[in-house]
């Protein structure tokens, strides 16, 4: 399950939410949420990399690193990253002290690039503190780069036994189902927080949030929730409807944009690459130039050659078609095979020979081009 940050509500989403929680029934024993999801946490809890032992002291690096990287992936996915990148910097000091395209090449295929970039900014911010030691509290937290409302409220109850209010989509399903709240998401956020606040123990903040982490994760399933398992299922006001629960407004479409991609080759078999600019959507990756992306239909080949960063030699080859999704829109990319008439290139562009390929930040949507272009 793929972990979605949630925002705080403010404080008129706040009233508006307590008011809204007082009417329904819910838990039958709010009081008696957090006792026993803490007792089965004690026996079931997941081993994650990440993760303290029951015994042990929260790691704030690894728990902020992990907090990161799984904002809209999952833990399987992660698994593999989170340990590349703690045994190549294993403190915050020397992720600080790298360097932002080392970072970029290792994130590359975790997608969101932003984030990898704010990780970057935020080790560096904490690295320049006189203690060299992130913050305790969410205010303090949320200070820092690439750091929201969800993921302050995760580190400082996980590594520092804060009381904070944790919502992922995990928590804000199940808490959804105890209660049986049948408004719709997104309306439904802040009655969610108020509830899961009110259920939230002063102790075991940390443990509780990641009780109901593994509880959404193992159990209370978005499909077929394994009900007869649930050591709240005394508690749970919405057992009946578990499935249909949380309700959720009808998406819209996503568009299509399409574009032509262009695989550039010298002599020696080298790929012109370009960085595209840091700010916006694949920010400060690298790729393979390619004309506008846009919702009309692309041009045809020789059309979209004035498009490309130098000039082409004869004759282009269309090696075919990478289709790729992002959060708003699908991308279509008509991948086109071309040998450079000219070695000089821009600035913002860079040869790179095809064994150095794997080293380079090249997001998934281009490591599909150059597969289409090399007829991997």
């Amino acid at each position: 399950m793929a972990r979605r940050a949630k925002s705080a509500p403010t404080k008129a989403e706040k009233a508006a939410a307590e008011a809204a929680v007082l009417p329904l029934a819910g838990a039958s024993d709010p009081h008696g949420v957090a006792p026993t999801l803490l007792a089965w946490y004690d026996r079931h809890r997941r081993r994650l990399p990440w993760r303290a032992g029951p015994e042990e002291r929260a790691d704030p690096y690894r728990v902020w690193l992990s907090e990161i990287m799984l904002q809209q992936t999952t833990v399987a996915t992660v698994g593999g990253y989170f340990q590349r990148f703690v045994e190549r910097w294993p403190t915050v000091g020397d992720l600080a002290a790298a360097a932002l395209d080392d970072v970029l090449a290792e994130w590359a295929g975790l997608g969101y690039y932003a984030r990898a970039r704010n990780l970057h900014a935020c080790a560096r911010a904490v690295a320049a503190t006189p203690d060299g030691r992130f913050p305790e509290t969410e205010e303090g937290l949320r200070a820092l780069p690439g750091v929201g409302a969800y993921t302050a409220a995760a580190i400082a109850a996980i590594a520092f036994d804060r009381r904070a209010v944790v919502m992922d989509g995990n928590i804000e399903r199940v808490t959804a189902r105890l209660f049986a709240v049948e408004t719709p998401l997104p309306a439904a956020k802040p009655i969610l927080y108020a509830l899961t606040d009110r259920i939230t123990p002063t102790r075991r903040a940390g443990d509780f949030a990641q009780a109901m982490m593994d509880l959404g994760a193992t159990i209370c399933t978005p499909r077929k929730p394994r009900c007869m398992l649930c050591p709240l299922q005394t508690f749970c006001a919405g057992q009946a409807v578990a499935e249909r629960l949380p309700a959720k407004a009808p998406k819209k479409a996503k568009p299509t944009r399409r574009a032509v991609a262009f695989w550039i080759e010298r002599a020696d078999g080298a790929v012109l690459l370009r960085r595209r600019p840091e700010e916006g959507l694949l920010g400060g990756m690298l790729e393979t130039p390619s004309t506008d992306w846009t919702e009309a239909p692309p041009p045809a080949i020789e059309a979209a050659r004035p498009a490309a960063p130098i000039a082409l030699s004869d004759p282009l080859e269309r090696a075919g078609v990478v289709r790729h999704t992002f959060t708003h829109f699908h991308l279509e990319l008509d991948v086109v095979r071309a040998r450079a008439a000219d070695e000089a290139v821009p600035a913002d562009c860079r040869w790179v020979a095809p064994d150095d390929l794997g080293g380079v930040a090249l997001p998934t949507v281009m490591r599909k081009v150059a597969e289409r272009a090399l007829g991997a």
